[in-house]
């Protein structure tokens, strides 16, 4: 084993409160960023449904009851682990229109124009979410389509009370809605408002959600919601034609594994850089006594930033989707590579990214995102993180179907270097074409010990999420911490460019922040409000098999529900 760190050993104090205890339950739990979304995900397993059952009723609540990334409009990806140890992965990541094209988001001298590829409509991807989730469902679930949809049907078309945080969400969609009057009306009352314990209800969602209910999930994309998003499309500009609906196709795949420090764990594979940064990372940190530095020492943090900086280079070069590009997966997790890149790592100083490039292996091969975690009885367990891309996506509410949509686009390299809306400088590998997945951070997560089922994480947040869900899997069994305090416990971020290290508001100490300086790292506190990811995860405690649900402090109207 490497050496711990040894210089510069000063802890952090935290400055949150103890995390609260983890929500207990006998038999199953879901966790989510909507308590009310949880409520549903719980009944449908109080049912008898399975793990799959209940992922597939809550994503669909969620598109009604935490629209800021809830979604049918959007995209994601699914990590599936059975009981008896099977796992896959469904993608749903949303695709480029047919009528998209490299330079589709450049001005005549070739520079990117700003804005473009987040704003309007032609920032919008061919939506994934529905047939997504009918593919888990068909493939993994136990219930009829028409079941697993009731419960959201029933929330848009009943209503349901708008709490203090989701009224004040609500507000902060007027910028982005000022160009367009469907969603002003539709989610905020034509600039009225909904206030705290005000009803809302979602008539044209509902509407749109029967159809989809009774007419299966082609309903979507070749029936009449289908017809009204291409009309949308149509008369604002927008590139996605009933063509680019029709050809749409969720993909399962095998998902990448990887094991640390006697765990195995599965994860999102490409077109997500997620899971192969976290193998990455986990390797290259297995060969350090991360326990004996500390929790919150400038120690750790130094080794956490140095490894993230080098795989996140490795991103940028080598990921995209693999129908366009051949990742070289299993090149970039050898242990002859892995060792390459960390005998890299300085121990004392932070070497600058503008001296770090992507490694050469061998051989060829906030925005905001919502993540939730099932776990039934019988020990099924999904992980699904889904996204709009921004907060509320691109803003545009479809004309009389009641759905936001995504502006996914934003996520593909405009080109290649240019920093996206998270600053991080995508490839050529994620380049814009017709039909193609842009590379997605999401980090969907699911880990075993001796064969059983120990933990379902996973997180939003974008380029951060895979940062997100590593330090949680090292509070987890590293530092030993318990679910809620894992999920709980302060984070960073480095992303390789820029060449700053983000940290939570309260996270690091005026010591710690001192001690990381003098190595040569730049520290910034993190915006929006300091936080750094939302996690929903779910543990089971050793011996009993109860079910422990952890609901993000960091999520306002979040919950774990248990049954």
């Amino acid at each position: 084993m490497v050496r711990a760190l040894a210089p510069i050993l000063i802890f952090s104090i935290s400055l949150m409160a103890a995390a609260p205890k983890p929500v207990r339950a006998p038999k199953a739990m879901v966790s989510s960023a909507s308590g009310i979304a949880s409520e549903v995900g719980a009944e449908i397993l109080a049912k008898g449904g399975n793990a799959v059952d209940a992922a597939v009723a809550t994503a669909f609540a969620l598109a009604v009851t935490y629209p800021t990334a809830g979604n049918i409009g959007g995209g994601g990806f699914m990590v599936i682990r059975m009981a008896d140890g099977r796992a896959t992965t469904i993608d749903y990541r949303e695709t480029a229109p047919a009528g998209a094209h490299k330079a589709i988001f450049l001005d005549a001298a070739g520079g990117v124009i700003p804005g473009a590829s987040k704003t309007g409509h032609r920032s919008v991807g061919v939506p994934g979410t529905v047939a997504g989730m009918a593919l888990a469902l068909e493939k993994y679930g136990t219930m009829k389509w028409a079941e697993a949809l009731a419960p959201a049907r029933r929330l848009a078309s009943e209503g349901f009370a708008v709490s203090h945080d989701f009224a004040r969400s609500l507000r902060s969609l007027e910028a982005k809605a000022k160009d367009f009057p469907e969603t002003r009306r539709v989610f905020l009352k034509g600039g009225k408002y909904f206030a705290e314990g005000e009803t809302l209800r979602q008539p044209d969602l509902a509407a749109t959600l029967g159809r989809i209910s009774d007419g299966g999930p082609a309903e979507f994309y070749e029936g009449r919601t289908a017809e009204l998003l291409a009309a949308e499309m149509k008369a604002r500009g927008g590139l996605i034609a009933k063509e680019d609906l029709r050809a749409y196709r969720a993909v399962e795949r095998e998902p990448v594994r990887g094991t640390y420090r006697g765990y195995e764990l599965v994860s999102m594979a490409p077109t997500s850089s997620g899971g192969l940064l976290l193998m990455q990372m986990l390797r290259m940190l297995e060969r350090y006594d991360l326990a004996s530095m500390g929790h919150n020492s400038s120690a750790k943090y130094h080794l956490l930033i140095e490894t993230m900086k080098r795989c996140y280079a490795d991103r940028a070069a080598y990921v995209g989707d693999p129908g366009f590009v051949k990742v070289p997966v299993m090149s970039l997790l050898s242990p002859s590579y892995v060792e390459s890149r960390a005998r890299t790592i300085d121990l004392d100083r932070a070497t600058p990214s503008a001296r770090i490039r992507e490694g050469a292996p061998s051989g060829g091969e906030s925005g905001d995102t919502t993540h939730f975690s099932v776990v039934d009885a019988a020990g099924n367990a999904v992980s699904n993180t889904y996204t709009l891309r921004d907060g509320y996506g691109s803003g545009i509410t479809v004309t009389g179907a009641g759905f936001l949509l995504n502006n996914v686009m934003d996520e593909f390299a405009a080109k290649a270097g240019a920093p996206n809306a998270f600053g991080f400088p995508a490839g050529e590998a994620n380049t814009i074409a017709p039909g193609k997945r842009p590379v997605s951070s999401q980090t969907p997560t699911i880990a075993a010990k001796d064969g059983k089922l120990a933990f379902v994480t996973g997180s939003p947040g974008g380029t951060t999420i895979p940062n997100t869900v590593l330090q949680v899997v090292i509070h987890l069994i590293d530092h030993g911490m318990n679910i809620q305090e894992a999920v709980d416990s302060p984070r960073i971020h480095h992303q390789w460019l820029p060449d700053v290290v983000r940290y939570e508001k309260y996270g690091l100490s005026a010591d710690t922040v001192k001690a990381l300086e003098a190595r040569g790292h730049i520290l910034q506190p993190a915006k929006e409000a300091g936080a750094i990811g939302m996690v929903h995860a779910i543990a089971i405690e050793p011996g009993s098999g109860v079910r422990l649900g952890a609901s993000d402090s960091r999520s306002t109207d979040g919950r774990a529900v248990g049954r």
